[in-house]
C-alpha cells in the first residue's frame, strides 16, 4: 500500500480495452524454472501446477500474536490460498542494533502458523513498506541524520538495508515453497514507481535479496499509471498493478507494458483508511465483489488489500501529507480499512459477498464459517487517581542540556513525546511564541500555566507569552503524530527541527526530556481532583474473562490508553474513531489497568463497549 488513490483514479475508469488482451510493447518477461511458483506464458504454476493466486493482505504487526491462528483461519474460510504480508523494519529494530524477533515480531512464526492454516505466503520485505505505518516502515534512527538519502541507490542507505536484509532474510530462506515451505513470492522494494525511477536501487534490491539465498519468484507492484509501471519495475521481473474500482483500464494499462505474463492485481483496495479529523472511509460490498468477479472471469490473480486490517496499536500509526493544501494528516489508530474480516475478528458483509464470488471460480473449503470472537460485557468506570505530566518529568527522563531545540531521532528516541524548557529572561514586551520546524503540536506553558496549543498545519501561528518579570519558565510539551509514511517528505523528523522564537527572537538554552513512555511504573497517582493540563489518569475494569472488547473515552478530547501496560493507541475527539480496540490477550481475569494520558481536558468515565465506533 503506498499509493495516493486520489492521483491516478481517473487511469481506473470503466471501460477500455477487455481483459487479457495483449497489447504492444516490447518487454518480454523471463519465465522462471521449475519448482515453488514460477510463471508459464499468462499463467503461474506452483510446483508444475497450474496455480491461481486468492490472496488477502495480513500484517502480523497489527495483530495479536495469539489472534494470529484465528485471523488466518477466516482467510481461509474466505476461500483465500495465500496470504500477504509486509515486513515492518522499524518494529525489528526501533534503535540501531537492537534487533527483534521474538514474541510479536516472530515473523517466522507467523509464516508457519499460515502454512499450518492452509496458505501460501508472500512476503514484502520492503525495506520501505508504506502501509499507513509509521516513516513507511523505515526505522526512525535514520532520521538522526538529516542528510541521509532514502529510496535510492546511495550508499549510505545502502548498506544499511544491506545489514537489516543480511539479518532479515536467512531466517525467510528456508521457509519458501522451492525448498518445502510455504512462501511462494518476495517483492522488490514497494509501490517504487510512485516515488522514484532509480532502476540501479530496485536492481541492488533484487540483488540482495538473491544474494542472501531467495530464490523464489520476485515481483515489483506498482498503480497502473505509465510513469509509474515505468519508473517502478525491473526488466525481466514479473509486474503487477494495484487499485480499486473497475479492473479493465488498470490490467489494460499492465498489458501495455508487460504483454505477455500473469495478471496479477496485488492489492486490490476492498476499503481504505482513515486521517483524524476526516470521514470514516468505507466502500460498497456488491461492488467491491463484482469486481473481484471481474478479475477472476479474466483467469487473473488477486490479493486483497486489505483481508483483515488490524490495529496501529502504540505509536505506530502513520500520517500522509496533502501536497494541495499543505496539510499534515495523521492515520487513526484503527486500520479496520473496512475489510471483509473487521478489526476484531467480525465476518462482514463484504466477507460474505467475496466468498460467495470466489466460489464461484474457484472450490471453497468443506468448513464451517468460524463464529464471532467473544465479546466482553459493557461496564463503565471512573478515574481512581491522576499525576500531572509536568510535575512527573523527573520520574520519566532524565534531561538533555542542547543550545539549540533537537528532534528526538537526534536524541535516539524512536516515538513517544518530548518535551522542551528554557527560560525567557524579562522584564519585557507581551510577544508571540511560534516555532519552526514543529511536528507535530505542541502545548505552551509559562511557569507551569497551560497557555495554548501550535500545529505543524498553522506553521505561521503563535501562543502570546507575557514576560512581566524577571524571567518566565516556558515548556513546550510536543505531541507527535506518526511519521509520514508515503511520498517525499518521508523525512519526518519529530519534536523541533529548528527553532523557538518570542517575537522575533531566537530562544537558547534548552532542557530537553525523551518521554518514550514505554515504563508508566513510576508514576504516583493520588486520588482527588485532576491536575490543570497533561495528566495520567487511571481506572479500574474488573472482567469474569478475557475477551475483545472496545475503549471509549467520551468528553476526553486527545491523549494516549494503555492496559495493563500495553499502549493501545491514540485518541481524539476530532474523530472519526471513537473507540480502541482492546484484543482479549491483553486483558486479564480480573481486576485490569487502565491508565490515560489526557493532553488536555479529561472526560468523567471511561467506558468499556462490546461493539466498535469508527465513525
Amino acid at each position: 500500500m503506498g499509493i495516493n488513490r486520489r492521483g491516478f483514479l481517473g487511469a481506473v475508469a470503466a471501460g477500455g480495452a477487455v481483459l487479457g488482451v495483449v497489447g504492444g510493447g516490447n518487454r518480454v518477461l523471463a519465465e522462471a524454472g521449475p519448482g515453488g511458483l514460477t510463471v508459464r506464458g499468462d499463467e503461474f504454476l506452483l510446483d508444475g501446477e497450474p496455480f491461481r493466486i486468492l490472496a488477502g493482505e495480513m500484517h502480523y504487526f497489527r495483530t495479536h500474536p495469539d489472534q494470529w491462528r484465528d485471523r488466518l483461519d477466516r482467510m481461509r474460510a474466505l476461500g483465500l490460498n495465500t496470504v500477504d504480508t509486509y515486513v515492518a523494519w522499524n518494529f525489528h529494530e526501533p534503535r540501531r542494533g537492537e534487533v527483534d524477533f521474538s514474541g510479536w515480531r516472530d515473523v517466522v512464526r507467523f509464516v508457519e502458523t499460515a502454512a499450518e492454516a492452509g496458505l501460501k505466503v508472500t512476503v514484502r520485505p520492503g525495506p520501505y513498506i508504506c502501509a499507513e505505518w509509521d516513516f513507511g516502515g523505515l526505522p526512525a534512527w535514520l532520521l538522526a541524520d538529516r542528510t541521509m538519502p532514502l529510496r535510492c541507490d546511495e550508499p549510505p542507505y545502502r548498506e544499511l538495508v544491506d545489514e537489516w536484509f543480511g539479518t532479515l532474510l536467512p531466517k525467510l530462506t528456508p521457509l519458501q515453497a522451492t525448498r518445502g515451505g510455504p512462501i511462494i513470492a518476495f517483492q522488490v522494494e514497494n509501490e517504487y514507481g510512485s516515488y522514484g525511477d532509480d532502476l540501479a536501487h530496485l536492481e541492488h534490491l533484487r540483488n540482495t535479496l538473491r544474494g542472501n539465498g531467495i530464490d523464489s519468484l520476485l515481483y515489483c507492484s506498482n498503480g497502473p499509471s505509465e510513469w509509474m509501471l515505468r519508473g517502478g519495475n525491473l526488466p525481466d521481473e514479473l509486474a503487477t498493478v494495484n487499485f480499486s474500482g473497475d479492473p479493465t483500464e488498470p490490467f489494460a494499462a499492465l498489458r501495455r507494458y508487460q504483454p505477455r505474463g500473469p495478471l496479477w492485481c496485488t492489492e486490490y483496495w476492498d476499503g481504505w483508511f482513515d486521517h483524524w479529523g476526516e470521514q470514516h472511509n468505507t466502500t460498497d460490498p456488491a461492488e467491491t465483489a463484482a469486481n473481484i468477479d471481474r478479475m477472476l472471469a479474466a483467469g487473473a490473480s488477486v490479493s486483497l488489500y486489505m483481508a483483515v486490517g488490524g490495529t496501529n496499536f502504540e505509536w505506530w500509526a502513520g500520517a500522509n501529507h496533502d501536497d494541495a493544501k499543505d496539510r499534515y494528516q495523521p492515520t487513526v489508530t484503527s486500520y479496520d480499512y473496512d475489510a471483509p474480516i473487521g478489526e476484531a475478528g467480525e465476518l462482514t458483509e463484504k466477507f460474505h459477498r467475496i466468498r460467495e464470488v470466489i466460489g464461484r471460480h474457484e472450490p471453497l473449503p468443506d468448513v464451517p464459517l468460524p463464529a464471532r470472537p467473544p465479546r466482553l460485557a459493557p461496564q463503565t468506570a471512573q478515574p481512581i487517581g491522576s499525576v500531572g505530566l509536568l510535575d512527573s518529568l523527573d520520574v520519566l527522563s532524565k534531561p538533555v542540556r542542547r543550545t539549540t531545540p533537537v528532534h528526538m531521532e537526534a536524541l535516539g528516541q524512536p516515538h513517544g513525546l518530548i518535551h522542551y524548557r528554557t527560560e525567557i529572561r524579562g522584564p519585557r514586551e507581551t510577544a508571540g511564541v511560534r516555532v519552526e520546524g514543529l511536528a507535530d503540536r505542541a502545548l505552551v506553558f509559562a511557569d507551569g500555566t497551560p497557555l495554548g496549543t501550535l500545529d505543524r498545519n498553522d506553521p505561521k501561528g503563535s501562543v502570546q507569552v507575557p514576560v512581566p518579570g524577571d524571567s518566565v519558565r516556558l515548556d513546550l510539551l510536543v505531541d507527535t503524530g506518526g511519521r509520514i509514511n508515503y511520498g517525499h517528505r518521508l523525512a519526518d523528523a519529530k519534536g523541533v527541527t529548528d527553532r523557538v522564537l518570542h517575537g522575533s527572537q531566537a530562544l537558547f538554552g534548552w532542557e530537553i526530556r525523551p518521554l518514550p513512555l514505554d515504563d508508566l511504573s513510576p508514576l504516583r497517582f493520588r486520588p482527588g481532583a485532576a491536575p490543570a493540563g497533561p495528566a495520567f489518569h487511571r481506572a479500574t475494569l474488573r472482567i469474569a474473562d478475557p475477551a475483545d472488547g472496545f475503549l471509549a473515552l467520551p468528553g476526553w478530547e486527545k491523549g494516549l490508553v494503555w492496559l495493563n501496560g500495553f499502549l493501545l493507541g491514540r485518541y481524539w475527539n476530532l474523530g472519526p474513531q471513537r473507540t480502541l480496540h482492546a484484543p482479549s490477550p491483553l486483558w486479564r481475569k480480573g481486576d485490569n489497568d487502565v491508565v490515560v494520558l489526557e493532553l488536555h481536558t479529561p472526560g468523567r468515565t471511561i467506558e468499556l463497549r462490546s461493539d466498535p465506533d469508527l465513525g
